[in-house]
This record gives structure tokens, C-alpha cells and sequence, in this order.
């Protein structure tokens, strides 16, 4: 995973410095090390030596969290890097992204959920995608998710109906992408798909739009035969 900062080449830092250069929590950097997203550290006897590509790298994974990017996400781009991938235009550094990530305490997140804020819910978020936890924070993938699923709940939808809708929706989604962006790199330069992006998130929107309209009218007539 290509790293947004470089130190000086001859610092090297013990877990406790490093975590307090990255701006995060020991623990935290424990985690990290442990899915994977940094490089083992250099060992002196019983000392764990960090230099200076670790802290460029964790500065990396801030970045990208604040991006919107996920640590499933990022776990899959610093696999690609290491393995000599070229991962430049899947970080897409420099393009915008529609999602904004929010930042929670628990008892922010309980606000939103309350008690449906299991551990096996928790688990199944973090798993999708939807959360990532960066030292005593949460950091959730997008606003208007987060939103929308609250309202979910507050429906009466349980939260892990709406995650086992949402890992579907996942799917299909990756799909409908897939084939757009093979039809726009087919037929279109590749300097305008940016450009042609949001026509493709039209047809999308639209085509949902109708099949949700054509659905909920097939389930309140087959309700009203059976009334």
C-alpha cells in the first residue's frame, strides 16, 4: 500500500512511540498489526523495533479512513501492494468521494441504535464494512447509511435484518457497478468515465426507483386479495 509520507531513515521507534506519532492508541496499533496492515516490526531480543515506513504507513490508513475507505478495504489494498499490484488507481487518491464518514463514540453509536448494539451486530458491521474502529472511536463508512439504517430501526426493522439486507444489497450493487463500468471503459475514453459516472448512478436510481414501485404494489394487492 503506497504510503502518503515518509520520515527520516534512521528513526526507529519502540509500539508506545509509534502509536503516539500516529496519533492513535497502542492498542489500536496492536490491532492493525494483528489484520495485517503494517509490516512486522524489526526484533531485538524481546523489543519490537518500528521505523519510520510503519509511521507512513499508518498515516496512510488515517488518510484513507477519512476517506471512507474501510479496513476490510484497506486490509485488501496493502495485500495488493505487497504482492507488486499496481493499487494507484484503486486507492483513487485524489478523486472524491460522495460518502461521508462519520465519527462515533459508543454512546453515540447507542443513540443511533440503542439497545439493538449488540456484539454479534457489531461483528457482523465491521465485517461489511460499515464500521471500523480507530483507538476509542468508530468510524462508520458513510453518513447517509448510518442515517438511513438508524431510521430503519427506528421503524421497527431489526438492525440485523437491515445488515443481512444490506450485505445483499452489497452484491447486487457490486454487479450493476461491474456492468456499468465495463459499458463506459468499452465505449467511452477512459479520461471521461468520471465524467460518465453519475449518467450510470442515473439508470441505476431510476430502474430502482420503478421495481420498488412495481414490488410494493404486487405486495399490498396480494395483501388486499387475501384481506
Amino acid at each position: 500500500m503506497a504510503d502518503v509520507a515518509n520520515e527520516g531513515e534512521d528513526r526507529e521507534y519502540r509500539m508506545e512511540e509509534l502509536a503516539e506519532a500516529a496519533g492513535i492508541t497502542p492498542r489500536t496499533l496492536r490491532f492493525y498489526r494483528e489484520r495485517g496492515l503494517i509490516p512486522p516490526p524489526r526484533r531485538e531480543g524481546r523489543i519490537a523495533w518500528y521505523g519510520p515506513h510503519h509511521l507512513a504507513r499508518l498515516r496512510t490508513i488515517a488518510a484513507l479512513l477519512e476517506r471512507g475507505h474501510t479496513l476490510n478495504g484497506i486490509a485488501d489494498l496493502a495485500a495488493a501492494f505487497e504482492s507488486g499490484r499496481d493499487v494507484g488507481e484503486v486507492l483513487g487518491l485524489g478523486e472524491p468521494t460522495e460518502e461521508e464518514p462519520v465519527r462515533l463514540t459508543p454512546e453515540q453509536l447507542a443513540d443511533h441504535f440503542g439497545d439493538q448494539v449488540t456484539a454479534e451486530n457489531f461483528a457482523a458491521a465491521l465485517d461489511l464494512g460499515y464500521l471500523a474502529t480507530d483507538g476509542e472511536e468508530i468510524v462508520h463508512v458513510s453518513r447517509r447509511l448510518l442515517d438511513v439504517s438508524s431510521a430503519l430501526v427506528r421503524e421497527g426493522v431489526p438492525l440485523a435484518a437491515v445488515l443481512g439486507a444490506a450485505r445483499d444489497v452489497r452484491t447486487h450493487a457490486d454487479a450493476l457497478a461491474k456492468l456499468f463500468a465495463d459499458l463506459l471503459h468499452a465505449h467511452a475514453r477512459d479520461e471521461d468515465l468520471g465524467r460518465l459516472r453519475p449518467l450510470a448512478k442515473s439508470v441505476v436510481d431510476a430502474e430502482l426507483s420503478m421495481a420498488l414501485d412495481r414490488r410494493l404494489r404486487e405486495v399490498l394487492g396480494s395483501e388486499a386479495r387475501g384481506a
